[in-house]
């Protein structure tokens, strides 16, 4: 059932409430869930109501993150990306900062996330799941690093793609912008457990539920724990990150990139070689 208490259909989401389970369903299926100025708000204000909600009756034990359709979400939108891109530095650097801090605050709610994964889940979006505590991906998902073949830099969604993968994989998967699947996602440590496309939405509600069974009290002070057990916290890098990002945005290189996705042709900078048609 809907949350009383918190909708976000006109921002391209949903809250559900299942007992002490909640589900945010990101349903903007027809441009592939990828994100804009608007989703970014309405995610950061569902996430910022649930985290202060008072009470067990009122605060979830534990927080599901799906998509609808067939891809969790393809990143950012890119029309509304081009847009950023003339804007000035100023206004680039509050945008990033409202990513960052969705970031940050799905990082650090009181209870534990199990994102779902089908599809895609590219750029921005491997930041949203490697801010999630668990994750499980369908036999099918798909994940890349794409920002720098548009010109772009992985900047915010960094700190959470590191811990993740680790330094010297987050190297090669930042910088080649190779997609990789789902056995390799397991393997980098972005995900932590394989389903079956028809069987992955049963599979995470089951083990969302069976966080529920824990003490949301200790399952939140395990989270505050093991935040301070890193030796770096994400929030030490965040200002440099929403400082890249909006200067490498407004770039002529980014603008490129971005135009010539749209023109489906090749950006200027990409080499020809005597094997290519």
């Amino acid at each position: 059932m809907s949350d009383p208490l918190f909708s976000g259909a006109q921002q391209g989401f949903r809250l559900e409430r299942h007992g002490p389970l909640a589900e945010l369903v990101l349903s903007r299926p027809a441009c592939h869930n990828a994100f804009d100025a608007d989703l970014m708000l309405g995610l950061l204000d569902c996430l910022d109501d649930l985290a202060h909600r008072h009470g067990h009756a009122e605060r979830p034990h534990a927080l599901l993150l799906r998509a609808e359709g067939k891809h969790f979400c393809a990143g950012a939108d890119l029309n509304w990306m081009r847009n950023l891109a003339h804007a000035d530095f100023e206004h680039n650097r509050e945008d990033a900062r409202v990513l960052a801090r969705l970031m940050h605050t799905l990082d650090e709610l009181p209870f534990p996330t199990v994102a779902l994964v089908q599809g895609a889940a590219y750029g921005g979006a491997l930041g949203l799941v490697c801010a999630c505590d668990l994750v499980l991906a369908s036999e099918d998902a798909r994940f890349c690093l794409s920002e720098v073949s548009l010109g772009l830099v992985p900047a915010v969604i960094s700190p959470y793609v590191v811990r993740a993968m680790g330094m010297r994989q987050a190297r090669r998967y930042m910088l080649s912008a190779e997609p990789f699947d789902a056995i390799t996602a397991c393997r980098l440590n972005v995900a932590h457990q394989l389903a079956k496309p028809d069987q992955l939405l049963a599979q995470g509600r089951a083990l969302a539920l069976r966080l529920c069974h824990n003490g949301p009290e200790a399952m939140k002070e395990t989270k505050r724990l093991l935040t301070a057990i890193e030796s770096h916290g994400t929030r030490l890098h965040e200002e440099k990150t929403v400082e890249t990002i909006a200067r490498v945005r407004v770039g002529l290189e980014a603008q490129e990139g971005m135009q010539a996705f749209f023109d489906k042709r090749p950006p200027a900078w990409r080499p020809r070689f005597k094997d290519e048609a």
